[in-house]
């Protein structure tokens, strides 16, 4: 019999049907390409390929620094964690797909205190003759027969019994898929927030290149800095000597002082800037960074940082966690909608149980022990002031609102990788033209400390082209930061290395190749 129950309530489970709206992929709101023009580069791969930030991040200096921040950074700890909710919340949801079955053992022993009860039962007559002699003192005697009455005693004081009881308590018959549309929405937000545990590192190992990067271009500042201030100090002393000896009128000490000071401010000013940049590495990390793995200058590591070609297809953007969250976000407010729909049906309940019992623990296991015991049930509101329809009215609109979050979030997704493409098309122009640059003030400021010195020039020229050249020197710096962290943007906005199977047919996160068991990682 409970082999015939639990195949009855399996075969009700299975045949459930869903009341949700068939899920369709949404049409990419962008432009099935990238954008082009003078701008934008001439993009000739077909196709993303598969990389990791090992491929694009080549220093093993930086390479090993986002190794130590994977292992320690905290907001990683979090995501970790939130994957381990949501996964156990998914748990607890699909738990009510199946019947559950408790067991319970009892015995019971019963004492009324009383000893029994004695009845007196039966009458008797009798009739004799017999014989004697007269005693004067004790008179006479005689004998006889007849009937005589029995005492029966019944009753006991104490009783025993045993019972073993297997049951399924209130087990919902899903029959309109009710509680299988709540489970899939549950398994959605799960993909969800796995997908953005993997924005959440992707945003990490970006952040972790652009603060490296930017402590390198720090550093180059500095060196600037110092080597503007050393020769303004070189000729602040030239000039109040030229004075002392009445060649050089003190405008051109006060003109000198001005460059020095101005150095000497940027010196202070880049002096903090790389200590912060020490800071802002050792807080991404989550642990003190090690000195050796810092860069010297932005010249050195530059060339390091490789480029992730865009593709010409746009659907790449679906590769992109945050999109892929959005998506399942969407597919769970589509499963709700199921739910919400078999709300406006009957709830069938099931319980049911089976047992055996006796006053004999040697008679317990007998046929005439077991008995069993069936009570199926409809719940059904027949007025609820509308409530139900208008739960269905709500998780629709909760849809659309997460239709319109996804088709934004793939906008934004192809404004920033549209916005990197223009930056990434120009970038080397401006570079080359920025290196020329530096190379002419360097050559027009010796040249004009030359003639300077050698009395041709006047001091204000050759202070002049010390201004152009540090301002060039500067300016090129900032350039090439900005050409590194322009390939390190590309790389965060094209998805990096967003941890999919290449050989998939659309967006596949780890978390949907985990459900049955292992936890995904976002390491």
């Amino acid at each position: 019999m409970i082999r015939k129950i639990l195949l009855g309530v399996s075969l009700a489970a299975v045949s459930a049907c869903s009341m949700a709206p068939k899920y369709v992929q949404p049409e990419l709101p962008v432009p099935p390409s990238w954008p082009t023009g003078d701008a934008y580069l001439r993009q000739s791969e077909a196709t993303l390929p598969s990389v990791t930030y090992r491929d694009i991040f080549r220093d093993p200096r930086l390479q090993s620094i986002i190794a130590q921040a994977l292992a320690n950074n905290r907001d990683l700890r979090v995501a970790a964690a939130n994957i381990e909710s949501s996964r156990a919340q998914y748990r607890i949801q699909r738990a009510e797909l199946f019947p559950e079955i408790g067991t319970t053992a009892n015995f019971q022993r019963r004492d009324n205190g009383s000893g029994g009860v004695i009845t007196n039962t039966g009458t008797g007559t009798g009739t004799g003759t017999g014989t004697g002699t007269i005693d004067p003192t004790t008179g006479g005697t005689g004998t006889g027969t007849g009937n005589t009455g029995t005492n029966l005693t019944t009753g006991s004081g104490a009783r025993s019994s045993f019972s073993v009881n297997v049951g399924i308590t209130a087990f919902e018959v899903d029959l309109f898929g009710r509680i299988r549309s709540l489970t899939t929405a549950a398994q959605n937000r799960y993909f969800a927030t796995e997908a953005t545990a993997r924005a959440t590192r992707l945003t990490l190992v970006g952040d972790i290149a652009t603060a490296w990067l930017t402590y390198a271009s720090d550093q180059s500042l500095l060196r600037i800095a110092q080597e503007t201030a050393a020769s303004a100090q070189r000729s602040v002393s030239l000039t109040k000597m030229r004075l002392d000896g009445g060649v050089a009128p003190r405008t051109d000490l006060a003109q000198a002082l001005i460059v020095l000071q101005t150095a000497q401010s940027d010196l202070a000013t880049q002096t903090t800037l790389v200590a912060q940049d020490v800071n802002a590495l050792q807080l991404l990390v989550g642990a003190p960074v090690d000195p050796a793995l810092l860069p010297k200058s932005i010249e050195e590591v530059a060339p390091t940082i490789a480029e992730l070609p865009a593709g010409l297809n746009s659907t790449i953007l679906l590769r992109r966690p945050d999109v892929l969250e959005a998506e399942y976000e969407l597919r769970a407010t589509n499963a709700e909608i199921g739910a919400a729909r078999a709300a406006l049906f009957p709830r069938i309940s099931l319980t049911a149980l089976a047992g055996l019992a006796s006053t004999s623990l040697s008679s317990l296991f007998t046929g005439g022990a077991f008995n069993y015991s069936v009570s199926p049930s409809a719940n059904y509101s027949i007025f609820q002031a509308g409530a139900a329809r208008a739960g269905v009215a709500q998780t629709r609109a909760q849809r659309d609102a997460a239709l319109a979050t996804y088709e934004k979030a793939i906008q934004t997704a192809f404004s920033e990788v549209a916005d990197g493409l223009a930056r990434r098309g120009t970038i080397d122009r401006q570079l080359a033209a920025q290196i020329a640059l530096s190379a002419a003030a360097t050559d027009n400021y010796r040249l004009s400390d030359a003639r300077y010195r050698g009395g041709i020039d006047t001091f204000l020229q050759s202070l002049d082209a010390q201004r152009s050249l540090y301002s060039a020197q500067r300016t090129l710096v900032t350039t090439r930061l900005t050409g590194a962290t322009n390939l390190v943007t590309l790389y965060r906005v094209l998805g990096g290395d967003s941890l999919l199977d290449p050989t998939a047919n659309g967006p596949r996160p780890v978390a949907e190749q985990a459900t049955s068991g292992v936890t995904p990682t976002i390491r």
